[in-house]
């Protein structure tokens, strides 16, 4: 049960990341957004009719900050990636092939996907410097949108690297099993918790 629930959280963690940097709602204006990989502009009250590009190499993405961001942020999401796919596995393996499920590596794999998304997120509004973005913005500079404003896809990538951070200080509960009962360990209370006996 609990390794169900960090799978789908793991999951669902892998899935915002990989709609956040494909969104090209990271800044915008009335006519024209942007985000790390994708960008699109309409017609002035006209949203609907959308013509969009995509930065299909880091060769083509305008700015050195940039590139950086780009990197830092599509190498934290291929780390969600991997620990969601272990995450999974030892969700659906028996428990006999992993007896010592949710310790070790899966923690760090954790914490380096934050940190790098994280970086990435700091590193990207320098490139409105860039004049790709100062053309977009306008009077944009660093860490200075200009006429852009803030869209859901960084809003959305900043929530899911605070929750991403907050799952290694959380950790997987310790299980075990004492005179047919299930006691939970927890590392931060150290104390333990008496759960009744399910029937199987």
């Amino acid at each position: 049960m609990v390794g169900s629930v960090w799978a789908a959280l793991g999951l669902s963690l892998t899935c915002i990341s990989a709609l956040s940097l494909i969104s090209p709602a990271w800044f915008q204006t009335t006519t024209f957004s942007f985000g790390v990989f994708t960008y699109c502009s309409w017609p002035q009250g006209d949203r609907w009719n959308q013509s969009c590009g995509t930065f299909r190499s880091l060769d083509n993405i305008p700015d050195f900050a940039w590139k950086v961001s780009a990197a830092m942020l599509l190498g934290g999401w291929l780390l969600l990636a991997f620990n969601a796919i272990l995450l999974l596995s030892w969700a659906l393996a028996p428990k006999r092939l992993c007896p010592r499920r949710g310790s070790g590596p899966m923690l760090g794999v954790q914490a380096a996907a934050a940190i790098a998304t994280i970086v990435g997120l700091l590193v990207f509004p320098i490139s409105l410097a860039s004049p790709f973005a100062k053309e977009a913005c306008l009077v944009s500079s660093m860490y200075c949108s200009g006429q852009c404003q803030l869209g859901w896809g960084y809003v959305t990538a900043i929530l899911n690297a605070v929750l991403a951070s907050l799952l290694p200080v959380i950790k997987w509960p310790h299980v075990t099993e004492v005179q047919q009962r299930t006691i939970l360990f927890s590392s931060d209370t150290q104390s333990i918790i008496l759960m009744p006996e399910m029937s199987k």
